[in-house]
């Protein structure tokens, strides 16, 4: 059974950072495509990013809105995945989740099969 921990979340202020990081246990870490989505009250749940798993040479993803300002990156040393984010906006506040799937590297939320709890992040002054 894998387990996602996400952590890292907070309030923040327009133009600022944060990093978001994902704990994984359980399957082989290096295999997952480990992707963050993201869901604000009243929206559908939003693909952000990812990197893929070692058979697809840990290629990384964004959505457009994020990109340039996003970075994802695996730690496969210590089954952890973060989210590096810069220069956030207050459209970015949302409740963002980790999740995890094996032989997949797309964007669709149905297809990854494991998911943590989520972590918010509120952007305003």
């Amino acid at each position: 059974q894998v387990q996602l921990v996400e952590s890292g979340g907070e309030w923040v202020q327009p133009g600022g950072s944060l990093r978001l990081s994902c704990a994984a246990s359980g399957g082989t870490f290096s295999r997952f495509t480990m992707a963050w989505f993201r869901q604000a009250p009243g929206k559908e749940r939003e693909f952000v990013a990812r990197e893929a798993g070692q058979q697809f040479s840990y290629s990384t993803y964004y959505a457009d809105s994020v990109k340039g300002r996003f970075t994802i990156s695996k730690d496969n040393a210590r089954n952890t995945v973060y989210l590096q984010m810069y220069s956030l906006k207050p459209e970015d506040t949302a409740v963002y989740l980790c999740a995890a799937a094996e032989d997949y590297s797309g964007t669709t939320a149905a297809r990854y099969t494991y998911w943590g709890q989520g972590t918010q992040v509120t952007v305003s002054s």
